[in-house]
């Protein structure tokens, strides 16, 4: 089982939201995603998602908001845990030459368009309308989202 976080760093009605075309073993590959990776021993999960944001794209997090739980269960990527972020006070500017992808600020209507991950447009869509803890859980036979269940 993995424990990773993720942030959707939002300005001017648009997710800074990675391209991720850089890695060959990549379960995300030629997906978009937003920034983040996994835990590191004795790291909480906003400690994660700071360091990550940083270490990825160069911005640090000033606020964020603790917005949802997601399980994936996969048949291809086993399972993960998953911490939910939103923030949209940081400082900096994103660094282009991340290892990861390749960051750039998305419209938030545009991001269905994009190859993403089906249960992604589910928890987006949640992170716009709802201002309350949830919990997702997806399950996956390989790129196929079969089944989601939402808990508040």
């Amino acid at each position: 089982m993995k424990h990773t976080t993720v942030c959707y760093i939002e300005k001017d009605d648009s997710y800074l939201m990675l391209h991720r075309i850089k890695k060959e073993a990549d379960e995300n590959k030629d997906k978009w995603i937003g920034i983040g990776g996994k835990l590191e021993a004795s790291e909480s999960p906003f400690e994660c998602v700071r360091r990550e944001v940083f270490e990825e794209v160069g911005l640090t997090l000033n606020s964020i908001r603790y917005a949802g739980f997601i399980t994936f269960v996969s048949n291809v990527f086993g399972t993960e845990y998953m911490h939910l972020f939103h923030c949209t006070d940081f400082s900096g500017t994103p660094d282009e030459n991340c290892t990861e992808g390749v960051p750039s600020w998305v419209k938030k209507s545009d991001i269905p368009k994009l190859p993403i991950w089906e249960g992604d447009k589910i928890f987006l869509e949640l992170l716009e309308k709802e201002r309350r803890f949830f919990s997702l859980k997806f399950e996956y036979n390989g790129d196929t989202l079969i089944s989601h269940t939402l808990e508040f």
